[in-house]
């Protein structure tokens, strides 16, 4: 079934799994006389109920998701991240599946109604067989994990409008020395099978965590830390009397240096610990059975059975293709040399043409600029588009504490509430690294077009049982967003030829992606090797391929799912225009992508094809 995705604290937790304490749900054959008055349900009225009911349930084991979706229950609490927990939670969800096999018929569901059952079912089996893989994944590195997740959880999701609301802060800031014992714990577990991020990882990861322990009350400043200032910030606006708010400040103070700080300064002294005896080997391969491993990895964030050589090939002929279109653009602003010449002077910008200042006003200016762009699209979405997102986005900077070691751009899906709008954020550490040609293809990719459009529509829709509304699916989700790069082109957009240059760059980089993703997790390149590679054949900054390489070796496979997902919905929209000719309608196609959620590749082949049937 699809997944939350919904914070890097939590890598991938399953939409529907059943709880511990949940009721279990009346067998269909028994009789239920209390609705024998009440018009029979029909069995897809009884299954999305079902469904419903195990969305809930597997919501009341996640507090964070529950504040995530803009839900005030379980204010105070943190997840449990314990192993324990998680198998608990997988013998359940195994318990789901025979449950909904054995309780409902398939074949007397309506259509949408056994898309959700196929999408569920698809989802437990890929879990099941990813579960003994399931302490593979790195707890804790440079890029992700809860040492760099827990600030701006409560940063942004966690809100202050009630005296109750500040409490509830003050008990997870108390709470953060469990939660982040449980995932050390983890982490110390995994490192004693061998299973541990390269020695590089972990200077990183100590910086990050020393960055949030910096400021008052855990130094002797003046400055306070990010989660005081954020604490401080929020009750500012409570309508209680200064006592009160001094109170609850103190007891504030007293939770970060009783409990966040003594949790972090023992995480730190794991990562020195560990790195100290660390090898840097980069890929999946150093692991226990790493070779099955990464060949889990690549089918769930590809949904295909593409075998590592398979997607590497794939990779090194889009690049030939994307280098062939780049040339034409290279000679047609009379560029005199190679294409890699041509790379060097887009990377270098001798003449300042795509560089912002590395400032607070150049930062200020690259935002604006973004959200410029953004809002020029959405005024011409009803060209592309019968269906538009009613959340609200922003466009944000990357908080400091963290973006030194944070990826180039992401988007945070908005609250279902509506209380948090959805976010685009900018990593704006090193302005060199965001050149100024790329940003009008990210900012379509993260959002309008992109990433905002899919998620919100998503969450928004009304006839999809709620794990729909909230999965993920990477190859699906990743694929849209770079797409959604792609079809601005056909609109006019990217009149520049600078600009255009930028598309196919960040296309060029997904492409290059399956090269070396595969590189460095199958073939066994460092970190080194892969870095040049992209050096080679991209035209972005150093900084920016040593920034993606370190992140593509604690990811493995995730790099893969952009340009499979792309090709794959490229292929079926030629496909409908071709076996519909007059009758195709790119506005109706958008439409049979996003109206049913996130789904398998497969799954979406078969909807556009049934789409295509239905409108010949």
């Amino acid at each position: 079934m699809t997944k939350f995705n919904y914070n890097p604290l939590i890598a991938s937790v399953s939409a529907i799994a059943l709880l511990a304490g949940c009721a279990p749900t009346e067998n269909s054959t028994t009789a239920n006389t209390e609705t024998a008055a009440k018009p029979a349900e029909t069995e897809s009225e009884r299954l999305n109920a079902w469904f419903e009911d195990k969305f809930e349930a597997r919501l009341a084991r996640s507090p964070m998701f529950q504040t995530f979706l803009g839900r005030k229950t379980n204010y105070d609490k943190w997840d449990n991240a314990t192993d324990e927990f998680r198998v608990e939670g997988h013998a359940l969800q195994m318990a789901a599946l025979e449950e909904m096999r054995r309780d409902f018929d398939y074949d007397a569901l309506d259509p949408n109604t056994q898309l959700s059952w196929r999408l569920a079912e698809y989802d437990i089996e890929q879990d099941d067989k990813a579960f003994p893989f399931r302490n593979h994944w790195y707890v804790f590195s440079h890029f992700r994990g809860p040492h760099s997740g827990i600030p701006p959880f409560l940063i942004n999701q966690h809100r202050i409008s009630t005296m109750d609301d500040a409490e509830a802060y003050i008990t997870r800031l108390n709470g953060i020395s469990e939660y982040l014992g449980q995932h050390q714990a983890n982490a110390e577990a995994q490192y004693a099978r061998g299973i541990y991020p390269p020695k590089w990882s972990y200077a990183k990861m100590i910086e990050t965590s020393k960055n949030i322990l910096s400021g008052a009350p855990f130094e002797d400043s003046d400055e306070p830390s990010i989660l005081l200032a954020d604490f401080e910030k929020k009750i500012a606006d409570l309508d209680i009397s200064d006592d009160e708010r001094a109170d609850l400040r103190e007891r504030a103070v007293t939770a970060l240096k009783s409990s966040m700080q003594p949790a972090y300064q023992s995480l730190i002294a794991m990562f020195d610990d560990q790195m100290a005896s660390a090898s840097n080997d980069d890929g999946a391969w150093k692991l226990p059975d790493g070779e099955d491993y990464y060949a889990i990895r690549l089918e769930a964030m590809t949904t295909t059975t593409m075998s590592p050589t398979e997607i590497h090939d794939l990779g090194l002929s889009e690049v030939a293709r994307i280098h062939t279109e780049m040339t034409e653009i290279k000679n047609a602003v009379g560029f005199d040399g190679s294409l890699q010449d041509f790379f060097e002077y887009m990377r270098n910008d001798p003449d300042g043409k795509f560089t912002y200042p590395n400032t607070d006003e150049g930062r200020a200016q690259y935002l604006a600029d973004a959200t410029e762009y953004i809002d020029v699209m959405r005024g011409r979405l009803d060209e592309l588009f019968f269906t538009k997102p009613k959340a609200e986005l922003i466009v944000k900077r990357v908080e400091p504490f963290r973006e030194r070691a944070g990826s180039k751009a992401f988007y945070q899906r908005p609250a279902a509430d509506g209380s948090r709008p959805g976010i685009y954020y900018a990593n704006l550490y090193n302005m060199a690294d965001m050149p100024s040609y790329q940003m009008e293809a990210l900012a379509y990719h993260e959002g309008i077009p992109g990433h905002h459009m899919q998620i919100a529509i998503s969450q928004e829709l009304e006839d999809v049982p709620s794990f729909r509304k909230y999965g993920g699916v990477t190859a699906y989700s990743e694929g849209w967003g770079l797409y959604s790069e792609y079809i601005p082109k056909e609109m006019g957009f990217y009149d520049d030829p600078y600009s255009d240059f930028g598309r196919l760059a960040m296309e060029l980089w997904r492409a290059a992606r399956l090269v070396v993703d595969t590189g460095i997790h199958d073939k066994k390149w460092s970190r080194e090797q892969a870095i040049e590679y992209l050096l080679t054949n991209t035209p972005n900054p150093e900084g920016d391929c040593i920034k993606a390489i370190e992140r593509y070796v604690v990811m493995p496979g995730q790099a893969t799912a952009y340009k499979i997902g792309m090709n794959k919905i490229l292929e079926l929209r030629e496909r409908a225009k071709n076996e519909l000719g007059d009758k195709f309608d790119v506005r109706a196609y958008h439409d049979v992508v996003l109206k049913n959620g996130p789904v398998p590749l497969a799954v979406l082949e078969e909807n556009v094809d049934a789409w295509i049937v239905e409108t010949e």
